[in-house]
């Protein structure tokens, strides 16, 4: 198996130092725009050559599309004009409504497979690359009635050979659902940061006095401003959506402090609790990894 990957930041330099540790691949062609970050792509042991995309479309069994949304939309299709027919392309993005139009008509696409692996960190850059990245996560495909039999089984061995779960959804539904439970906490830890930068004006308080539960939920803040503008810009209607309950739920909580209702922030926050049931029957779920 010849895998491409382009785009070598967090989550194709990651997936490179994963499937070459479990035997997926047996060559991983990288291709990588930014010249600094092929060489370190290279230097890291993320790829084993970097070349241009009309050969990693013509050379793989499985390319790998690890791009911000915005361009992928414009990639994926040309990526469809130049593979061999035995080819499947993968994409790895966080919106998907977009990217399946754009592909919709292609004479080719019943090679492509449009994922989501729910994987990542603040940092960026083939640097931020980690092994087991997407172990336990989940890998979310869409629209695979349009995707032949067989692109859909290479995909799937993909994520389960990374010890992901699979979910099926279509695209529109991913979308609406990634609003909820991924991208709105990204805006959520923006906004918390811009408030801490604006109002506490020491930095050496900011530093001395973030506690965990601070440095936990601004974390995301950190995160590449570049691939969440695309992202937000991709998937604007829902996360306006998204944005108005956040608000109206933000104002019920400002509302009883500054009432002194702090009855009624206890029960908020004894409704919010019930996430954890949630998240405990996740990682309940989690597909047990031979040897961890």
């Amino acid at each position: 198996m010849t895998v491409g990957i382009v785009g070598l930041g967090l989550i194709g330099g990651s997936l490179g130092l994963d499937i070459r540790m479990n035997g997926f691949a047996d060559k991983i062609l990288g291709v990588e725009a930014h010249e600094a970050h092929a060489e370190e792509a290279l230097k890291f042991g993320l790829v084993d050559e970097i070349v241009e995309i009309e050969e990693a479309c013509i050379t793989a069994d499985l390319l790998v599309l690890a791009v911000p949304v915005r361009a992928m939309a414009d990639l994926f299709p040309k990526a469809l004009d130049l593979i061999r027919p035995e080819t499947v392309v993968l994409d790895m993005g966080s919106t998907k409504k977009a990217l399946a139009a754009a592909i919709a008509s292609h004479p080719n696409r019943g090679r492509a497979v449009l994922a989501h692996p729910m994987a990542g960190t603040e940092f960026s850059g083939p640097r931020a690359a980690v092994h087991n990245l997407f172990q336990g996560k989940v890998a979310i495909l869409c629209d695979l009635e349009q995707t032949d039999q067989d692109a859909r089984e290479k995909a799937e061995r993909l994520f389960k050979s990374l010890f992901m779960r699979l979910l099926y959804m279509n695209s529109a539904d991913h979308d609406l659902h990634a609003a909820y439970v991924s991208h709105v906490s990204h805006i959520s830890s923006f906004v918390l940061a811009l408030t801490v930068l604006e109002k506490e004006k020491s930095e050496q308080n900011i530093f001395d006095l973030a506690s965990g539960g601070f440095a936990s939920t601004v974390r995301l803040a950190k995160s590449s401003p570049r691939m969440w503008a695309d992202v937000y810009e991709q998937n604007a209607d829902h996360l306006v959506d998204v944005l108005d309950s956040y608000l109206a739920k933000m104002t019920q909580f400002r509302n009883a402090i500054a009432e002194g209702n702090f009855d009624q922030t206890y029960q908020l926050m004894e409704e919010a609790n019930d996430i954890g049931r949630i998240l405990n029957r996740q990682h309940l779920a989690r597909p047990a990894v031979p040897g961890v």
